[in-house]
């Protein structure tokens, strides 16, 4: 896309609002740092106990709630950061880190659906955690963890 739209974008009512209210833009940065908590918390907590943290706990019992509710915070991240986006979007569409959290997000979901589509996973049980599902769940860590870092490497950049 030419660089053109990203001004564009900028300049709708929704990125000159947030724009022109502190308050506002402090509320909808407040949102998508709490919204990236609820992810991140419940990922780091959903992965651990795959790797075999926490075994007491039935992944049974906390797996389908963990994953809705890691669902619940990637849905409003994504809804707050693409309005914060879009208050000075060609300048972020510039920065190096912005590029590879979005690269990170992308795989990051990529992991989630191949995760999700295997048998294991719809039905899981603690004797049923195989090799493969630690596989995903060490490499969901990893890439939810570096968004999280490439998030925060944006303001230095």
């Amino acid at each position: 896309m030419s660089p053109d739209i990203w001004t564009l974008l900028s300049e709708l009512p929704p990125a000159a609002f947030l724009r022109g209210s502190s308050l506002v833009y402090l509320l909808v940065n407040a949102a998508h740092i709490a919204s990236l908590g609820l992810l991140i918390g419940t990922i780091v907590s959903l992965d651990l106990r795959v790797l075999g943290l926490c075994r007491g706990v039935p992944l049974q019992a906390i797996g389908p709630f963990l994953s809705r509710m890691a669902g619940w915070g990637l849905g409003l991240a994504i809804l707050t950061g693409l309005w914060l986006f879009s208050v000075n979007a060609p300048t972020y569409v510039d920065n190096l880190a912005f590029r590879w959290k979005l690269v990170l997000i992308g795989l990051g979901l990529v992991n989630v659906v191949m995760t999700h589509a295997r048998r294991d996973w719809r039905s899981p049980s603690d004797a049923e955690v195989t090799p493969a599902l630690r596989v995903h769940a060490g490499l969901s860590l990893a890439i939810w963890l570096g968004v999280v870092l490439a998030g925060r490497w944006i303001g230095f950049m």
